[in-house]
């Protein structure tokens, strides 16, 4: 049981960062893929 703190604050804290960081960077890529299939409509409405 003493063994287990520190491993789960050795390996839990950056596992629970690492999986924040990851669902605010799949937020910012949903908005560069939506921008990326929007970009043809916006380039015919410029020509």
């Amino acid at each position: 049981m003493d063994q287990l703190i520190p491993l789960i604050s050795d390996v839990g804290f950056p596992i629970v960062v690492t999986l924040y960081l990851l669902n605010r960077i799949e937020a910012k890529l949903d908005n560069v893929v939506q921008s990326i299939q929007n970009l043809p409509e916006r380039m015919k409405e410029r020509a």
